[in-house]
């Protein structure tokens, strides 16, 4: 599981190696038992603190000493001996939103962006939605029978098409943005994932160039125009949201698509009570948001004094990353965790976070949901795991929690 025991010494860190991506829930078993609060290593070879029980991790994402600044991210990393393009493989152009950002500039630009994902401004987006999903169900039925990548034909496409007309994204630039993404998201350190980057960078700076001269009647071109209004956006926090929007936009809702369909395949029986009862499906949605979380650990925060959580003294300057998969699994809080359960009440979970910093897209999010599995149950109702070589694999990623690949026989 690691390479190091997780009992013992409450200094020792224990790297977060392949064992954990393949199978984070047999970790987090152990260190919930065991270590809940504990000093780990991760893929880029520095230390942090995770935190992993249900109650612990709720405290943390509400805890104001618990900063999010991104002004101060790269001193905080420096001094954990972090240096380079190892910090973040992009700059402030990227970095200055409002997922890193505390109050009072969070609340102001929070303030910005709120009343595009009200439930009323979501829920108009539904027949959209609805032709979306119906179209690329089309596509996968074109194929029948046949086995076809779930997430290449389904999953990703759905939820990255909403977001760019949202956002006002060419068609022919959504695939350029998926791959800087799907880049950028990995815990590996590479040449592309810095190249990824700024490839991105420049793309946005230009974008948002493009709607400032020719604004069109998309999401962009209303905040650049509160921009140069009375909430005083600068150009940094402009671009920083675009790309806010778009990476986390559709990375959440493809992954809460494969990862529920997965589980839906691998528990025959509560595909069936859903197919018997399609009334369930906005409830299945938030047990698959429970059981196969679409968000790992959470986006980094530090310590901007010294901190205890979990009765574990924490100093200041070190970071601090919080597992809401784990605390979704927790059995002190869920009964039976690991079963997946589609009646289940899922309130209290954590898979869009809490506090402040709650998805403000979550709402698009369990809209886009709903109507993926609406639509596949109904299309595909035969549906099944295909049969392959090799076992699934699961994204290397400290932040997104997803498989690679999906493939289904329809």
């Amino acid at each position: 599981m690691t390479d190091q025991p997780l009992a013992g010494a409450a200094d020792a860190a224990f790297r977060l190696d392949a064992r954990f991506f393949s199978d984070p829930d047999a970790v987090f078993q152990e260190l919930r038992r065991e270590r809940p609060v504990v000093k780990v290593t991760s893929p880029l070879g520095f230390d942090l603190w995770m935190v992993t029980r249900y109650e612990d991790v709720r405290n943390a994402l509400t805890e104001p000493r618990l900063s999010k600044n991104s002004a101060r991210f790269g001193e905080v990393l420096r001094s954990n001996g972090v240096s380079g393009s190892r910090q973040m493989p992009f700059g402030d152009a990227l970095r200055t939103h409002m997922l890193n950002s505390d109050p009072p500039d969070h609340t102001r630009l929070r303030k910005l962006l709120s009343g595009a994902f009200t439930a009323r401004a979501v829920a108009r987006m539904r027949p959209r939605i609805e032709a979306i999903a119906t179209e690329l169900a089309d596509g996968m039925a074109a194929k029948a029978p046949g086995t076809v990548d779930l997430l290449q034909e389904f999953a990703y496409p759905l939820p990255m098409t909403v977001i760019c007309e949202l956002l006002g994204v060419p068609p022919a630039d959504r695939d350029r943005f998926r791959s800087w993404s799907t880049a950028l998201l990995s815990s590996e350190q590479s040449e592309l994932r810095v190249q990824s980057g700024q490839a991105m960078e420049e793309y946005l700076v230009g974008l948002v160039a493009a709607k400032r001269t020719s604004p069109g009647e998309d999401m962009l071109s209303s905040i650049i125009a509160a921009s140069d209004d009375e909430d005083r956006l600068s150009e940094h926090e402009v671009i920083s949201t675009a790309f806010l929007l778009l990476v986390a936009g559709h990375e959440t809702t493809v992954n809460l698509i494969g990862n529920g369909v997965w589980q839906l395949l691998r528990n025959p029986d509560q595909l069936a009570a859903l197919q018997a009862d399609p009334s369930l499906i906005q409830n299945a949605v938030e047990e698959f948001l429970r059981i196969e979380g679409p968000v790992n650990l959470a986006t980094i925060r530090f310590t901007a004094e010294p901190v205890e959580i979990g009765g574990q003294p924490i100093p200041a300057g070190d970071v601090v990353l919080v597992s809401l998969l784990s605390a979704n699994l927790d059995p002190e809080r869920f009964r039976d965790p690991a079963d997946l359960d589609v009646g289940r009440d899922t309130s209290g979970h954590v898979a869009f976070g809490h506090g402040i910093h709650h998805c403000l897209g979550a709402p698009l999010a369990r809209l886009e949901g709903e109507i993926a599995f609406r639509t596949l149950l109904q299309r595909f109702p035969q549906m099944t795991l295909a049969a392959t070589p090799d076992p699934l694999v699961w994204r290397q990623s400290l932040l997104m929690h997803g498989l690679s690949a999906l493939p289904v026989a329809v």
